[in-house]
């Protein structure tokens, strides 16, 4: 634990009396128990989430006049450790490791329901996308051969945890590989793998840069695939556009797992009422920031179906987005 992450820890503090700017309009005195700094738990440097993360924070800190940014962590995983443990007041995860994280069955606590962990707000969606090599002959996830070598990223990320799973709930045997997407491209056209299965933003580069060399196959799931996957997973459909890849000539099904702010659920209400307002009352600032903020609008409240929602945020949503969100679906309530 960083030194940074660990004065999160040390409690809540009041903050001074500070002008708060931007579409934040909240009261000098609704500050009771803000804390003067805070961290945005986010994942390794030179991915989405730590541009993503850092930028949000960095944002909320100016506009609340605050000392705040994105700190590098383990991933979606260890930010629910972080922030259910108050050691960060704010991180990011995907659906799939806060269900889990919530069951008890995060590998970092194991048998620990990390149920003080509350979402935020909504950010982006990230696709699940299958590539083979246009000579392999695959253009199916049903035609992928029996042992076939499958590269599904980085291990403990969010693709090794999922995609190894679906691809044994459609029925494929695999042999598993790991490793960075640069270096999976590469064994791709080299040879020694047979397919890459991918869990990141599109377009991902390791494909554009595949396409450019030689032909790919982008492989998108049957309608029977997509509904198996997402009874059985915390996914929803998604369509990787046609104008996404250039070896791409009609949208392509897929599944998607939706990310999630989160925040630690003993934070004043207030304090993250404010926070979420900053981050959504501007959408065009937060693609500054990032273009997978073109999902972070208010409409997609919706897509957490899996963790507490923490009062401020729910508060916020109800008043400007509409929504209805059920009781025992906010922490505390």
């Amino acid at each position: 634990m960083t030194t940074t992450a660990k004065t999160i820890s040390a409690g809540f503090a009041l903050a001074g009396a500070l002008a708060i700017s931007g579409g934040a309009a909240i009261a000098q005195e609704d500050r009771a128990g803000w804390p003067d700094s805070f961290t945005v738990g986010t994942a390794s440097q030179g991915g989405t989430y730590f541009a993503y993360g850092s930028g949000w924070a960095n944002l909320v800190a100016d506009e609340l006049g605050l000392s705040g940014g994105g700190e590098v962590t383990g991933g979606p995983m260890q930010n629910m450790a972080l922030v259910h443990t108050g050691d960060a007041a704010f991180g990011m995860t995907t659906m799939g490791p806060a269900a889990e994280s919530i069951a008890g069955t995060n590998p970092i606590a194991p048998g620990l329901a990390m149920d003080n962990a509350c979402a935020m707000f909504p950010m982006y969606q990230t696709p699940f996308s299958v590539t083979a090599l246009t000579s392999s002959g695959i253009t199916s996830i049903s035609e992928i051969p029996d042992g076939a070598r499958i590269g599904f990223g980085p291990a403990g990320s969010t693709s090794d945890t999922y995609f190894p799973r679906m691809m044994e709930t459609l029925g494929v045997n695999f042999e598993r590989r790991n490793g960075g997407w640069s270096d999976l491209g590469g064994q791709l056209q080299d040879g020694l793998l047979d397919v890459i299965a991918f869990a990141a933003g599109v377009p991902v580069p390791a494909v554009s840069q595949l396409e450019v060399q030689t032909d790919v196959n982008i492989i998108e799931f049957t309608e029977e695939d997509q509904a198996a996957i997402m009874e059985a997973y915390p996914v929803s459909s998604f369509e990787i556009a046609a104008e996404t890849y250039s070896t791409l000539e009609a949208p392509a099904r897929s599944v998607s797992m939706w990310n999630f702010a989160i925040a630690n659920c003993d934070l004043p209400a207030s304090f993250v009422k404010a926070v979420v307002d900053v981050v959504m009352s501007d959408n065009d600032r937060m693609v500054g920031i990032h273009r997978a903020a073109r999902s972070t609008v208010p409409a997609n409240w919706d897509k957490n179906k899996v963790m507490p929602w923490h009062p401020g945020a729910a508060e916020w949503f109800a008043e400007n987005a509409g929504a209805d969100i059920p009781a025992d679906m906010i922490h505390g309530q």
